[in-house]
């Protein structure tokens, strides 16, 4: 468990490391290894603190320190956590970024967190610096292996009143640009004290345990979970630079995992694979979110271990965590267990409507995100009378057992990133064909949902059109935003005062996917689109 002496992550870590210095603690798979030209192999928990007190002493003699902000573009290399680890040690905090993003997008992200510095891998350097100046920031870019240069003159400072920074994580939301929330070294500390605390079918012991995952480092799952789960409980950490379902099961094997994390995409997709040593591996638990119900228990009889559906944000981390973990179970319902502990909820509405979450206590933001960076509206808004916010629609059991229904915010949820409907929208009505768009989710077997674009066009509509508007979305937006389905219409739902009907576009949404006049347009989203 992480003492309550540690006040942040790097404290977490060294009382680690004092602990189990010889214990494995990031693994490196021969297939990722491979992939990102680094070495395999296992770093235990004294190594990786001998490289992190010198990337912190580096880092400390080129003039960094507490306050200062630097972006971190490194994939979902193990070198991550490590500059992590150093900046935190110095009280500075990380800006990771999703390498999909493109330059409108990190410009964004650079002109609003305005940080000192960016450590990405190589090919993403001229990226960035393109970004930079196009958001007219002075900042240097370097690869993890280069010189450290100082700061950026007049960099801004991430010190707040009372905790300090420890990240900022931009999350998409529902006004178009992405919201950067402000996580201090309490949100990660408070995680990584949960998970090793919850006990019941995800109960982590002090053994070594062995955790897998191939989700994305920039992402607080990873973060926040993964991480600071196998510092808190001495465990090794195999991160994979993505999920690959035909190597999957040979990768859990090989890093000896007793515990992995997924999205429902995953199971979704491994159901589909032929069997092949089912149940030769070690894994006890699955923990995640979205799995099909209809595949639920299927996949539990077949591969012989339970995947633990749970709930949180970004903003929530720790402070609210709903999870599926306690017997007896509800498989194949989309039940996110019952509220434990100090985490008190309600809902707008009564047994079905807006889930509303809080700590229990003098503090009701205890392991929340401390605010969203630069928007103390927003920030209200989310805790409107106390309660956070969370937009997304659940129904609760007369048991007290919670089920997703549904978002209420105008966000979509593909394989795990969410993406901000009005964004794509905003993107589109810049395309000279088109005169009006309205975007929404679709529901997709294997990714949960699909972006859907409703457009109204000044030429004639055809499927060549449609895909032309996608590769051109594609050099503008992150792969996984660019419309998977095109339909073209006469007119959009919209209300008296133009503003588009949401509940009106999703159910047309509905209608139309299939029809004549809808283009499937998902064969183009591909990762390394041009």
């Amino acid at each position: 468990m992480i003492s309550p002496l540690a006040q942040t992550v790097s404290d977490a870590f060294a009382m680690a490391v004092s602990r189990w210095p010889d214990r494995p603690f990031l693994n490196v798979l021969p297939e990722t290894a491979e992939i990102y030209d680094i070495p395999a192999g296992e770093l235990d928990f004294a190594t990786a603190n001998t490289e992190v007190s010198r990337l912190a002493d580096l880092l400390f003699h080129a003039g960094y320190g507490a306050g200062h902000r630097v972006l971190l573009l490194l994939e979902n290399r193990p070198g991550f956590f490590l500059w992590w680890l150093a900046l935190n040690r110095l009280g500075a905090s990380v800006v990771p970024v999703n390498p999909d993003l493109r330059l409108a997008e990190q410009t964004y992200i650079i002109g609003h967190a305005e940080p000192a510095l960016a450590i990405a891998i190589a090919p993403r350097c001229d990226d960035l610096r393109a970004a930079a100046d196009a958001a007219g920031v002075v900042m240097p870019v370097i690869t993890p292996d280069q010189p450290i240069p100082a700061p950026r003159a007049n960099a801004k400072s991430a010190t707040r009143d009372g905790e300090a920074e420890a990240a900022l994580l931009y999350t998409s939301g529902t006004t178009g640009q992405p919201k950067g929330c402000v996580l201090t070294d309490r949100y990660f500390l408070e995680a990584g004290r949960w998970y090793a605390g919850t006990g019941g079918l995800c109960a982590l012991g002090l053994e070594g345990e062995r955790m897998i995952t191939p989700l994305p480092v920039f992402h607080m799952n990873a973060m926040a979970y993964s991480f600071m789960a196998m510092i808190a409980v001495g465990g090794c950490l195999t991160v994979l630079d993505r999920f690959h379902p035909r190597s999957w099961w040979a990768n859990v094997r090989d890093s000896g995992a007793t515990c992995l994390h997924y999205l429902g995409v995953m199971p979704s997709m491994l159901m589909g694979m032929p069997p092949a040593g089912d149940r030769d591996h070690n894994v006890r638990f699955g923990f995640g979110a979205g799995v099909d119900p209809e595949l639920h228990a299927r996949f539990e009889d077949r591969f012989g271990f339970p995947l633990v559906e749970a709930w949180a944000m970004t903003e929530t981390g720790a402070g609210a965590v709903i999870c599926a973990n306690r017997k007896p179970r509800r498989v194949g319902e989309s039940c996110l267990g019952k509220p434990e502990g100090d985490l008190q909820v309600k809902i707008a509405g009564g047994t079905e409507g807006e889930l509303l979450v809080r700590r229990a206590g003098d503090d009701p933001r205890a392991g929340f995100f401390a605010e969203y960076f630069k928007n103390p509206e927003a920030t209200a808004g989310a805790w409107a009378d106390g309660w956070f916010h969370t937009g997304d629609i659940v129904r609760r059991d007369a048991d007290g057992s919670m089920f997703f229904v549904d978002r209420k915010k105008n966000v979509i949820r593909r394989s795990g990133e969410n993406i901000a409907a009005v964004e794509v929208e905003t993107v589109l009505m810049r395309h000279p064909a088109i005169t009006a768009a309205a975007v929404t989710a679709v529901p997709d077997p294997l990714r949960g949902d699909e972006v859907f674009a409703a457009l109204v066009v000044k030429t004639e509509p055809d499927p060549a059109l449609a895909e032309q508007i996608t590769r051109w979305c594609l050099d503008q937006l992150a792969y996984y935003k660019a419309p998977g389905y095109i339909a073209f219409v006469a007119e959009l739902p919209l209300t008296a005062t133009q503003k588009i009907q949401r509940a009106a576009l999703k159910a047309h949404a509905a209608e139309l996917l299939g029809g004549e006049t809808t283009v499937d347009t998902r064969h183009l989203k591909k990762r390394n689109a041009a």
